[in-house]
């Protein structure tokens, strides 16, 4: 017993006289996972969560929603027209917000989704041209597997102005 008793005394004569107490020091395993250190660790994802969803402005007229078959699913195509030039970064994105790189219908079976893309800068001259619709169509397509497809009864895309139902 004096074996054992001895060495902890030491240990804690010598830990004692480091000018630090205890609790701050390596040696404190109540300290090893950063318990007792004010350090807020969260499961948010960088950069927090979005909140207001996507801001880009709808693209006013759908004129055509069509499926391409794949592999291991299909491709959803949608061609609308906007009402000036230079709309770029176009996307179909869904309208409940969901997590990056997942697509899941509604409870209703029916997948939701936005025909959305950037405006031109007011300034520039593109914003000033009106738009052709022989050559100024925008496109989108978003690839769903069959798996992401496995619950989906319908497809609706909204524009601005209209919305387009497809059935699956």
């Amino acid at each position: 017993m004096t074996k054992l008793t001895a060495p902890l005394l030491i240990s804690a004569l010598l830990l004692s006289g480091c000018g630090g107490r205890f609790s701050d020091s390596g040696w404190n395993p109540l300290g090893w996972g950063g318990g007792g250190r004010d350090r807020s660790t969260t499961l948010a994802p960088e950069g927090g969560y979005e909140t207001a969803g996507d801001q880009r402005a709808g693209i006013p007229r759908i004129l055509s929603a069509r499926w391409e078959p794949l592999n291991e699913g299909r491709l959803l195509v949608v061609t609308g027209i906007a009402p000036t030039k230079g709309y770029h970064d176009a996307e179909l994105v869904t309208l409940r917000p969901q997590p990056r790189g997942r697509i899941s219908p509604d409870p209703d079976g029916v997948l939701r989704l936005r025909f959305v893309a950037v405006p031109p800068p007011p300034t520039e001259e593109a914003a000033r041209l009106p738009a052709n619709p022989a050559v100024d169509s925008i496109t989108a397509a978003l690839t769903l597997s069959n798996t992401q497809l496995a619950g989906v009864t319908q497809v609706e895309i909204a524009g601005a102005s209209n919305v387009v139902t497809l059935r699956r």
